[in-house]
């Protein structure tokens, strides 16, 4: 599982301020007159940040976690590559393999749930995936359709919310939180299903300011609940290259 769900995003979630442009207590479709204005300045805002994070490199710490047990941790070091796409470095010292223990059908038994394990693993990134980032097609498609709402979040009082429901699939949800103030992603949160309704996948991605006022992607979390199959990333020590 070299590929984590950080990898998923990138700096890509970066730019997703410009979907909550002229957000308000409004009706998506009642689009405010100065709409284009907005957008524009929060695109700017959105690039000028990206950017910004082209100058840092930061540690990246992945845990992975089944039934509650820890699994398996991976430490990077990660910086952003000229095209905008994470570049990651293992922290880690190489493992040493583990001799086989047990008969041959429990080590075939070992191979075979590590296997699974590693297949609903990636699911879940490849599901993820079809999420973040969001399709303007498929935006477009959801407003046409009344499926999206926005306005405030009912907790901070600078913070609003767009909430789109049948995204990708039928009683599906993606919330992005954003900050009008700092103009700024909050929060995206995700609640989707692999191929059966009951087979949940929740993902939540949560960002942070650095002292500069840089906005960066500080965890995602990723849930397979029926397989109680956790997948958690942690960004810090943000560093100037």
């Amino acid at each position: 599982m070299k590929h984590t769900a950080r990898h998923v995003f990138g700096a890509t979630l970066l730019t997703l301020p410009i979907l909550l442009a002229g957000a308000g207590s409004i009706p998506a479709k009642a689009q405010s007159p100065d709409l284009q204005q907005r957008a524009a300045e929060i695109k700017e805002a959105a690039a000028n940040n990206k950017q910004a994070l082209m100058s840092y490199s930061w540690n990246e710490l992945v845990t992975i976690s089944l039934k509650g047990e820890q699994k398996k941790q991976e430490h990077f070091q990660v910086r952003l590559g000229p095209d905008g796409k994470p570049v990651k470095t293992s922290l880690d010292p190489p493992a040493d393999a583990a001799p086989p223990s047990g008969g041959r059908l429990k080590q075939h038994i070992v191979a075979k749930k590590k296997d699974e394990f590693t297949d609903y693993a990636n699911s879940m990134k490849a599901l993820a995936q079809q999420y973040v980032p969001p399709s303007p097609d498929l935006l477009q498609q959801a407003y046409a359709q009344g499926n999206i709402t926005l306005g405030p979040t009912g907790g901070a009082p600078n913070e609003v919310q767009l909430v789109v429901h049948n995204y990708l699939k039928p009683q599906d949800s993606m919330t992005l939180v954003f900050d009008q103030q700092q103009k700024a992603l909050v929060r995206v949160q995700i609640a989707s299903y692999m191929d059966d309704p009951k087979d949940a996948m929740n993902l939540t991605v949560t960002f942070a300011r650095l002292p500069d006022g840089t906005n960066h992607v500080d965890s995602v979390v990723m849930d397979g609940v029926s397989k109680q199959l956790n997948i958690a990333t942690q960004n810090s020590n943000y560093q100037h290259v």
